[in-house]
């Protein structure tokens, strides 16, 4: 075999594919970027809240059976069960249960509809269930309020 028929050295190919950086470059700056105080904030909101809620769902009797539960259509808050009543759970957590209320939006009950419909699909056991989407609103010096029912699929 020829100088000319033998494969380059590996480092040249990996460096071509841009898998290896050159000897010579700089350093990539990779600092991520921090979330501002308020986006932290609401986020340890949302934690607390959502603990809340499922503390008081198991005190009523369900089992938690997801929380923060992710699918490509959006996030579902908790999945609970009760029996054979296997239950979709949005937590909002605001100044007013009246404001909580409210921010439940039609255009996020088809995401959580969409987010549930997966759920069946990777968890077939569950397809038989009963199935209800609920709603949890918390707001200080309140207790949680559980709203059965909260909307239907056909929202």
């Amino acid at each position: 075999m020829t100088t000319d028929d033998s494969p380059p050295p590996i480092s040249r190919t990996l460096k071509r594919r841009g898998t290896i950086a050159p000897a010579n470059s700089a350093p990539e700056d990779r600092t991520a970027k921090t979330p501002a105080p308020a986006r932290v904030a609401a986020f340890q909101t949302g934690l607390s809240a959502e603990s809340k809620a499922s503390a008081y769902l198991i005190a009523k009797g369900y089992r938690i059976l997801a929380r923060r539960f992710r699918t490509p259509y959006g996030e579902i808050d908790i999945v609970a069960r009760r029996r054979n009543l296997l239950t979709f759970v949005e937590v909002k957590a605001r100044a007013t249960l009246d404001d909580a209320a409210w921010s439940v939006t039609p255009q996020q009950q088809q995401r959580i509809v969409a987010a549930a419909q997966f759920w069946l699909m990777t968890h077939p056991e569950h397809a038989n269930f009963e199935m209800r989407f609920d709603a949890v609103l918390i707001a200080p010096k309140h207790l949680p309020k559980h709203l059965m029912a909260a909307f239907d699929a056909g929202a």
